[in-house]
This record gives C-alpha cells, sequence and structure tokens, in this order.
C-alpha cells in the first residue's frame, strides 16, 4: 500500500463526525442582540477575511475530519472558557437550591424508602441487610432503630446504592430525617453539573448542555428522586458517570489517532493496514468502573454498560475509517473492540463483586452460609463462597422475573416517555383545622392535600419525546454521532423494560434515563441553531421560540413543584394538576 499523504474524503457514514453533516461551516454568525454574550450557541467566530490562514498541519487537518471544525474551537476564547464553567455552576446551584431546602420534609418513611434507608441503616450497625420485625416504620420514624433482628433480610437489589444511604446518614445522623435523603440530594445534584458540561462536549455549545442541565434542574423526574431515598438516583448517577467518560474517550482517543496518524503520513510511512494502536484507554477504564457501580446498584444498570460498549466501537470505526485505515474493521475489532471486551467487561464485573465485599465479610449475611449447609448442590467446583453467592443471585433472578403482583400504580413502559401513569410516593389530606400527620402542620383551607407525585414536567416530557424522535431521524439521515449518544441512554434505559411489560414495574424508573431525555431537548436546540446561522431573521424567530418554550417550561414548573415536593395546597389546587385521569 502506498503511503497516506493526503485527508480521505469524508463519506456519507463519516459526515457523522461532523455536526454539519459534511457541509463548510457557515461564516457569517449571529450578533450579540441575538445570544447573550459567552453563549455563541454553536461556537462559530468570524475568521479575519484579510489575514493569511497558516498552513495546516497533517495532524489539525486530521482533527478536523475527526473531530469538526466547532469542537476544536471549543473553550478557545477566555470568554466562553468562564461561561463553559459559570453557566454549569449557576443551573446546578438552583438544582442545589430546589433539592435540598426543605429536604427532611415530610418527617416519615417516604414510599420505598421503607426498605432501602432502613437497610441502609442496618449496613452501618452490622454490616449486612439485617431483618426487621412486622410494622417497624414507626419505632424507626420515632428514633427507636435498634429494633432488628439477629437474621439477616432477603434483598433483591445489590447493596451499592443502600452504602450511599448509608453514607448520608452517617453524615448526618439517622435522627434526621433529611439524612435519609442526604446521598440521592446530593448525586442528583451533581448529576445536573455533570450533564451541564458533558452537553457543552457533545454539541459543541455551552449553551445547549446548559439548557439540558437547566431542564434537569427544574424537572420533578429530578427533583422528587433526589429528594426521596430510592436506589434509582444512583443507577441514574453511575450510568450518567460511565457515557461522560466514554465521551470523553472519545475526543481523547481520536486526538491520540490523529496524532499518531499525523506522525506515519509526516515520516512518509505507510498507516497500516489496522491503523495505528491508540494504548491504554483510562476513560474508558473509568467508565467501566462507574457502570459496575451502577449495576451494583441495580441489575438495570447493566444495560448501559452493553449499549455504551456497542458505541464505542462503532466511534472507533468512524474515527480508523475517517484517517484513511484501509483495514478499518478488522483494525477496529482487533486494536479496539476486543480490548475493550477484555477490559471493560471484566472490570465493570469485578467492581460489581467487590461492592457485595460487606456481603462476603459477614457469615450472617442472607444466605452467606448456604454452600455449607447445603455441600451436594449448586456449582461444585466453586468455594463456598462464591458458590452460596450464585445462589442468592439465581434467587433474585427468579424474584425480579417473576414479580407479577398488581400494584394500584404500576405502568407500561410505553406510557413512561409521556408520563402516562405517575407514581404517586405520598399521599395525605385533611380537613379544615385539621392536624396533618408527620409534622407538615395544620390545614388552613376547605380540605388540605399533601403530595409527593413522580411526575415530570408535562411540558419537558411531551417535547422531549417529539426530540428523542428527531434524533432517531437524524442518525437515520444524517448519521450524526450526537444523536446516537443522546439516544444511548434511553435504549439502554427505557427500551429493555417493553420486554417485561408483564411484571410490575413503574414510571419513576424513567430517573435512569432521565439525563437523555434533556440531552435530546438540548440536542433539539443546537439543532435548530444551526439551521439558522447566517440567517438573521430565521435566528430571531427561533430564538423567541426557544424563549417562549422556556418560560413555559419553568412556569409548569413553578405550578407542579407544591405537588412534588409535600407542600400543604387547598384540595382544589392539587386538583388542577391531574391533568389525566390516569394520573390520579
Amino acid at each position: 500500500m502506498a503511503p497516506v499523504t493526503t485527508a480521505p474524503t469524508p463519506d456519507d457514514t463519516d459526515a457523522a463526525e461532523h455536526p454539519d453533516d459534511g457541509a463548510p461551516v457557515p461564516t457569517s454568525v449571529a450578533t450579540e442582540a441575538d445570544v447573550a454574550p459567552g453563549f455563541d450557541p454553536v461556537d462559530v467566530s468570524v475568521p479575519d477575511v484579510d489575514a493569511t490562514p497558516p498552513a495546516e498541519s497533517t495532524e489539525q487537518r486530521l482533527l478536523r475530519d475527526l473531530l469538526g471544525e466547532r469542537a476544536l474551537r471549543l473553550g478557545l476564547t477566555a470568554q466562553d472558557r468562564l461561561w463553559g464553567w459559570l453557566g454549569p455552576l449557576l443551573v446546578t446551584v438552583l438544582a442545589a437550591a430546589l433539592r435540598l431546602w426543605d429536604l427532611g420534609r415530610p418527617h416519615t418513611l417516604v414510599f420505598d424508602e421503607t426498605y432501602y434507608v432502613k437497610q441502609g441503616y442496618t449496613l452501618l450497625q452490622v454490616g449486612y441487610d439485617a431483618a426487621w420485625p412486622d410494622e417497624p416504620n414507626a419505632s424507626f420514624e420515632a428514633g427507636n432503630r435498634d429494633i432488628f433482628l439477629d437474621s439477616a433480610d432477603y434483598v433483591v437489589h445489590p447493596p451499592v446504592g443502600k452504602w450511599m444511604i448509608a453514607l448520608g446518614l452517617r453524615l448526618g445522623g439517622p435522627d434526621n430525617t433529611w439524612a435519609w435523603r442526604l446521598a440521592t440530594a446530593v448525586v442528583g445534584i451533581l448529576a445536573v453539573w455533570i450533564v451541564a458540561r458533558v452537553g457543552r462536549r457533545l454539541f459543541s455549545s455551552t449553551l445547549a448542555g446548559v439548557v439540558a442541565a437547566g431542564i434537569f434542574a427544574i424537572d420533578g423526574v429530578g427533583i422528587v428522586h433526589a429528594r426521596t431515598g430510592l436506589l434509582d438516583s444512583f443507577v441514574m448517577f453511575w450510568a450518567l458517570v460511565g457515557f461522560a467518560f466514554v465521551v470523553l474517550d472519545r475526543f481523547d482517543s481520536r486526538r491520540r489517532l490523529a496524532r499518531r496518524a499525523a506522525e506515519l503520513i509526516d515520516a512518509g510511512k505507510d498507516l497500516g493496514r489496522w491503523g495505528p494502536a491508540l494504548g491504554i484507554r483510562w476513560y474508558r477504564l473509568a467508565a467501566a468502573v462507574a457502570l459496575g457501580l451502577s449495576i451494583g446498584t441495580k441489575w438495570s444498570g447493566a444495560y448501559f454498560l452493553a449499549v455504551l460498549c456497542v458505541i464505542v466501537v462503532l466511534w472507533d470505526a468512524s474515527a480508523r475509517r475517517t484517517v484513511g485505515v484501509t483495514g478499518w474493521a478488522n483494525g477496529t475489532l482487533w486494536k479496539d473492540a476486543v480490548p475493550a471486551a477484555v477490559t471493560m467487561v471484566p472490570l465493570a464485573g469485578l467492581t460489581y463483586l467487590a461492592s457485595w465485599t460487606g456481603w462476603f465479610l459477614n457469615q450472617g449475611s442472607y444466605k452467606r452460609t448456604w454452600a455449607a449447609d447445603h455441600p451436594g448442590e449448586g456449582i461444585q467446583w466453586l468455594p463456598d463462597s462464591l458458590r452460596s453467592f450464585v445462589e442468592y443471585h439465581v434467587q433474585m433472578w427468579d424474584f425480579h422475573t417473576g414479580l407479577t403482583t398488581p400494584h394500584t400504580y404500576q405502568s407500561n413502559p410505553w406510557g413512561w416517555l409521556l408520563q402516562l401513569r405517575p407514581t404517586s410516593f405520598y399521599y395525605r389530606s385533611v380537613d379544615r383545622g385539621g392536624e396533618l400527620p408527620d409534622g407538615l402542620g395544620t390545614c388552613a383551607y376547605e380540605k388540605c392535600s399533601v403530595a409527593i407525585t413522580s411526575l415530570g414536567n408535562p411540558l419537558v416530557w411531551w417535547l422531549g419525546t417529539a426530540a428523542l424522535v428527531l434524533a432517531v431521524v437524524r442518525v437515520v439521515w444524517r448519521k450524526d454521532w450526537r444523536g446516537v449518544a443522546v439516544l444511548s441512554g434511553v435504549v439502554a434505559g427505557w427500551m429493555p423494560w417493553l420486554l417485561y411489560s408483564h411484571r410490575t414495574i413503574f414510571t419513576f424508573y424513567t430517573i435512569a434515563f432521565a439525563p437523555w431525555v434533556y440531552l435530546a431537548l438540548g440536542y433539539a436546540v443546537v439543532l435548530a441553531l444551526e439551521h439558522t446561522e447566517g440567517d438573521r431573521r430565521r435566528r430571531r424567530v427561533v430564538r423567541n421560540v426557544l424563549l417562549g418554550v422556556g418560560a413555559a417550561i419553568v412556569l409548569v414548573s413553578v405550578f407542579f413543584y407544591p405537588i412534588w415536593t409535600a407542600k400543604v395546597v387547598p384540595f382544589e389546587f392539587w386538583q388542577w394538576h391531574m391533568w389525566l385521569k390516569s394520573w390520579i
């Protein structure tokens, strides 16, 4: 093969690497009247037409092909770098205010906190999930918590999320109801920050990242879960951390590929049949650990590992093809896919196994001594501890696949994106003058209601569903890699549940993939802005529409906030929020 001396012309597949679909980047941009300073949505600067552009190096040319003009311009100016940190910080502060204010309200175990908060407490006390006597909640809430039994409890979820709840109890003290929810509040706040930063990187736009994170900050799905001690926030958080590392790996690996390919080209050498190796992919290893922690919270985290492993390989294949590697398919297989498989999957598995350390160390753990008690059963060649571990997991699997007990708020996953059947976490009502339970005060209206309803802002989720459809169209029509990234979390967090529609499952599981719904909205925003570049009139129309929609979303969130956070409201006010009969 002759040495490669010029960059190949990207074909339709490689156009996915360019936000402009392979078209030249327009040189005209919106004026300061169109966008706020520091928030240029597509980070396009007007070149100096009188200046002679410097000669472009081979590496710079390859980077342009691999990453796109906008990605290379991201963060070049001091103003952009400032807003790249200040914008995410502002929406994170907003998220913190909405999640931390009066976090201890109500002063009672809410919904499935009855399981996870008490399990977190026993992990702190004895190192494993201890069983509780019948009807223990009143005593636990009153401060008489050391009534758990000497025997182990049968729990059906791995321990990572419960250990994180336990950390919140340790920091805040179990006497404080806000400490029961401290860990979920913290990860809910950090997740907003991550969405802002990863959205900025994905879309090469600070504005798009901040928009996505701002919606996250004020949406009911994020707020309710951050203020309730359940496990699903931790599934979301660690999956999102893994996703962020995968995105960072995409940019880092392409810079490595450009550098190593340029060295070969400039030396007059061949790229080789498979292209250069890229060395240790540290971001991938970090992603594997994070995804292992997601699986260590709930098994549904495994779908995120599977989907993201596929995506990184597809991105690697596209990168090798773009730089001109002739055997890019085999090169991707042997230099990228196989190393990813033998590092990410085992590392995630080891992380999951390590999360059970407390179970292995405590002989009192549930089924810990099963192998010794059943010497002729199970997988005989395994050590007793692992034989017991496997038997426990078989029992957990049987529970999850066979759970069909009817529940008032169970819902079909086909309706989750549209929030057709939200989950009521808490509801109390009383007539005028009556004392509300759980430290909520006295009713001052004709009739009072107090609710915690795991319901997303309807405008966010209805528009978000449309944005996801748009992302599908862009992936099919334009092969836009950003659409693939946006859809990845929804494919991993929602689609697998369609196979389990017969099970008892709930809409509140949407928190696991909610960040990708918000990113889809940010994606729609940046597409609208990209397609009006150079047209001041159309840009102004788009800007006004976006401002109007944004204002409407904010107003709807303000309207729903009381029924997300257990505020005492008139019964009629609560009724005004029940837009659909299925919400009651």
